[in-house]
């Protein structure tokens, strides 16, 4: 039987680009369980792309983590220096082909780009086994050029070469006689893996995927929520339901795909508000985990790191200190007390902003609205804000007075005494550059600790700005 590789695209599609940090992990981890061979990460452009490049790649424990980079040293540095401790770490070097987009986009000679792809691809193995080159636009790339290309870049240390019909024109005939031609023109193409990917123009892309797959490609990128890709649930299906004929088969978990999808599309459809400042919604994931004092302060850390906090030495240290005091206290820890005891104790900081008054009024028929006050250094800064609710508008008030939007990771709320003059906490986790900064605020007025919550958190994030 011939082993179909799926290459997973769904988080480098624009759909991803709303999920929180923790969404896409919980896909990277949902992936994985789904034994998907490759999950494709997006190019880091950012600090904040590069940490969720290391989480994914701590995360990922059967699946391979690929990111692409374009043919520079630097470029390989910065995705190898995100990838090392993946347990299965591929650099993709990613170059176009076709003399249109050689010539406009990289505004080099054919001759010049199979130089630079050479080069990246012979620097890109001395960190990794597992390189790939993508021929970008591979349909309309003068055949010569991209078998000659496409042999130089085995030579030089690829192991998977995949081809692009980005415009996505072509009929499947037509797409099978294209890798048949590949095959027969390219010596090396037998000895290392060749890979497909399909634009969705013409919606052809997955009677295209059927005929590459037919015509004896190895490995073709799909998505559990294509918007202009190959589905994985129709090539899942085409091999679950005719693979056997055609000596087809493939590791993914096929009984597991529809949980999956579900939940994907679940994610990828959850739009943010234009007057709200919660990105994706917030979603109480918490699977039941508990501690207790058998568990170490390794485990401790390990717990907040998977939060997605990266705390000091000295912030640990006072974490796990905290922790064993209420743990001393009662049976188990909750991985939402946890986040509490971050909040209360790691990164205090000097407050940049404090709050003043406030009025916020929320009418069933009318938008929420408003009208904070801050100081900062002694200005008093103010403004007004509409919302979905009390909180959204409050948050975004807070978010205009500061000039900036910050993801908001996490938001909870809880009773923490009883009766008529009853406390209530908040606590808010933002994500800034990657980085998770949570806050804590205590109040008999609900919004108001939300209110103290989310400026305790932006105040972490000011302070360790400005003494970077």
């Amino acid at each position: 039987m011939h082993m179909v590789r799926i290459s997973d695209v769904t988080l480098k599609q624009n759909s991803a680009r709303n999920l929180s940090f923790r969404e896409k992990i919980e896909l990277v981890r949902l992936l994985d369980q789904l034994q998907a061979d490759c999950i494709e990460l997006p190019r880091i452009e950012s600090k904040g792309d590069s940490l969720f490049v290391k989480t994914a790649a701590d995360t990922a424990a059967y699946s391979a983590v690929s990111v692409e980079t374009v043919c520079s040293k630097e470029g390989v540095d910065t995705v190898w220096e995100a990838l090392k401790n993946a347990a299965h770490p591929r650099i993709q070097i990613v170059s176009p082909v076709s003399l249109v987009q050689m010539e406009y986009l990289d505004h080099k000679r054919p001759q010049a780009v199979k130089d630079a792809v050479c080069e990246a691809v012979r620097y890109a193995r001395t960190f990794t086994d597992d390189v790939e080159f993508k021929a970008e636009d591979a349909v309309r790339s003068e055949r010569d050029f991209l078998y000659e290309i496409l042999e130089a870049a085995v030579q030089a240390g690829a192991g998977t070469i995949t081809v692009c019909d980005s415009a996505g024109n072509v009929l499947p005939d037509e797409f099978a006689a294209f890798l048949k031609d590949i095959q027969a023109n390219v010596p090396s193409a037998e000895q290392v893996s060749l890979g497909f990917a399909c634009s969705d123009t013409i919606h052809m892309a997955d009677a295209c995927a059927a005929a590459g797959l037919l015509a004896g490609a190895d490995e073709v990128k799909a998505s559990v929520c294509p918007e202009d890709s190959v589905s994985l649930d129709t090539v899942a299906e085409i091999i679950h339901k005719r693979g056997s004929e055609f000596g087809l088969s493939m590791q993914v978990r096929t009984v597991e795909l529809k949980r999956l999808k579900e939940k994907a599309e679940e994610m990828l459809k959850t739009s943010r508000s234009k007057t709200s400042p919660f990105d994706s919604g917030v979603r109480d994931d918490s699977d039941g985990r508990t501690f207790s004092l058998s568990d170490d302060i390794r485990a401790i850390t390990a717990e907040t790191k998977a939060l997605g906090y990266d705390l000091s030495d000295e912030d640990q240290v006072r974490v796990y200190e905290e922790f064993i005091r209420i743990a001393d206290k009662k049976d188990s820890v909750s991985v939402r007390e946890i986040e509490a005891i971050v909040a209360s104790n790691a990164m205090q900081v000097p407050p940049t902003y404090r709050v003043g008054d406030y009025i916020v009024n929320c009418c069933s028929m009318l938008s929420a609205t408003a009208q904070i006050r801050l100081w900062k250094h002694g200005e008093m800064l103010e403004s007004v804000a509409l919302g979905d609710g009390p909180v959204d508008a409050s948050f975004l008030a807070i978010e205009q007075i500061a000039g900036r939007h910050f993801e908001l990771d996490d938001f909870q709320i809880r009773a923490v005494t009883e009766g008529r003059e009853a406390m209530g906490e908040a606590i808010v986790k933002l994500r800034c550059e990657g980085k998770v900064y949570s806050g804590r605020g205590l109040s008999t007025d609900i919004i108001g600790s939300a209110i103290s919550a989310y400026i305790n958190a932006v105040n972490k994030i000011v302070y360790e700005e400005e003494n970077a």
